[in-house]
């Protein structure tokens, strides 16, 4: 299958001198320094990006508190924020292609993913999430309150927009989860500034040059580039941020949320997981492979939500185990913009030098592993995909999280041992049972510890169901019917008469 051809379009946009979006234009950055963005297929430079300073985030937030303060978005009639939001869904529809092509060129999926799940899935949670523009509800409530003698009160709940809200992104969905940061906040009313990583930073440039051609105002929608040390910390620092959306690693997540404590500023975060699947024995075979392989290597194992390691009980293994080492065996390699390619590159350097440690020091450890094909010719940041049969708990991939294209497999007794090794973990953001029993579908789920239970699935979302983690994969939900809830306040208004 040939490769995409880059759009003019989209080489005009990566030769561009990007600088920082601030109130609804592009504002050269204070500092000096600029940071690379590589092709991961190749480990070319094909962009470079600004590294924010803290006068920079302060130009930002200043803006975006402006905004916020002026009433420009938040008091604005809830049913024409959400006609800009879902002018903002139709231009990213209308410029798909060019942001899909960005996504993979500069994160290294493959074009198809960006096209289905970034471009295409971005349409889908834009246009869920206007909508709850105008369903942001108080209630009425009737009060018992004694005094003075004869009194009587009417009261009632009104939601408010929390403030400033600073959104900072992963790369491994830079725009799907960018979108998942800023879209819910501007539909509550709040004003946004957006940190993307500073390996992705592309498509959240080109998201706000659209939020601003949709009609949202400027000031409202900010994007500081920069790294996390330097434009994120500032971002979490600021006193006028009053809410801190993330989503990434538990030790930063950690992190971010002590500093946000010091200031009783709110938190969100979507953190990491080791997420297992339980497969019983009277589970349909063919579903399992097709559906841990989708659940396993979707973007090269670099998904929160992907499943890392599965427990089979003794009877299934050796059928599901084979399933899966014809599948690894046989995955091609190559660059995103080839849509025939089934593993991709990772993101980055540092990203491969870290998967590639973990399965060298499993190979050290004697650890029995299916490798996949040998990466490409010619540069980039590929690593094979690997099968890890029955690993010791002692070999680090085996509870750590690689975030990259490698699965374990483990045999297990009973449906209470896989039970027992699936939640014996920090995490506990998703997982996933494996069976045709619907008594099993309905009793193990609630045993399982994790923010998502898929039964004969995994790793699949949708706008209308809530997202997130349990234990240390983090606190807070997005998505579904109460996602604004993050973003507002609760004020509760009591009138005597």
């Amino acid at each position: 299958m040939p490769l995409t051809q880059v759009l003019p379009d989209v080489q005009e946009f990566l030769a561009r001198p990007h600088g920082l979006y601030i109130a609804g234009q592009w504002v050269a950055p204070n500092a000096e320094g600029r940071l690379p963005v590589f092709n991961p297929a190749t480990g070319a430079v094909i962009a470079t990006t600004a590294d924010a300073s803290p006068h920079d985030v302060d130009n930002a937030v200043k803006a975006a508190k402006t905004s916020f303060d002026g009433g420009v978005w938040r008091l604005m009639p809830p049913a024409q924020r959400e006609r800009i939001l879902l002018r903002l869904a139709d231009l990213v529809e209308r410029d798909a292609e060019i942001l899909a092509q960005l996504e993979t060129l500069e994160q290294g999926k493959s074009i198809t993913l960006s096209r289905i799940i970034e471009s295409g899935g971005a349409q889908a949670w834009i246009r869920y999430v206007a909508g709850l523009s105008t369903k942001i509800v108080g209630q009425s409530l009737d009060v018992s309150i004694p005094l003075p003698p004869g009194a009587r009160y009417t009261t009632y709940t009104c939601k408010e927009p929390v403030g400033v809200v600073a959104g900072i992104i992963p790369w491994n969905f830079p725009l799907a989860i960018g979108v998942w940061k800023v879209l819910p906040a501007l539909a509550a009313g709040c004003s946004v500034i957006a940190k993307p990583s500073e390996i992705t930073p592309l498509t959240m440039l080109k998201l706000a040059e659209l939020a601003t051609e949709a009609g949202v105002p400027d000031g409202v929608f900010n994007v500081v580039t920069g790294r996390g040390n330097g434009a994120g910390e500032a971002l979490v620092r600021h006193p006028d941020v009053a809410k801190v959306s993330f989503t990434g690693s538990t030790p930063v997540g950690k992190s971010i949320a002590r500093q946000c404590a010091t200031r009783l500023a709110r938190v969100s975060l979507e953190l990491g997981g080791k997420n297992p699947a339980i497969v019983l024995a009277d589970a349909d075979v063919g579903q399992v492979v097709s559906g841990l392989t989708l659940a396993g290597f979707l973007n090269q194992g670099q998904v929160c939500a992907a499943c890392s390691r599965v427990y089979v009980e003794a009877p299934l293994f050796d059928r599901v185990a084979q399933g899966l080492q014809d599948v690894v065996t046989t995955m091609s390699l190559g660059p995103g913009m080839d849509a025939g390619a089934q593993i991709n590159p990772l993101v980055s350097a540092a990203q491969q030098k870290k998967v590639q440690s973990y399965l060298d020091t499993a190979t050290t450890m004697g650890a029995d592993m299916v490798m996949g094909r040998d990466v490409p010719d010619g540069g980039g940041f590929y690593v094979r995909p690997a099968l890890v049969l029955n690993p010791d708990d002692a070999v680090p991939l085996a509870r750590e999280e690689v975030f990259g294209p490698v699965m374990t497999l483990t045999r297990v007794a009973s449906a209470e041992e896989a039970l027992t090794r699936a939640n014996d973990t920090p995490f506990g953001l998703a997982a996933s049972l494996w069976t045709t029993s619907l008594q099993a579908a309905m009793a193990f789920p609630p045993r399982m510890q994790a923010g998502t239970i898929w039964v004969n699935s995994h790793v699949m979302i949708d706008p209308n169901m809530p997202f997130g983690g349990m234990k240390e994969s983090g606190m807070g939900r997005d998505f579904g019917t109460a996602w604004l809830d993050g973003f507002t306040e609760t004020k509760s208004i009591c009138i005597r008469y």
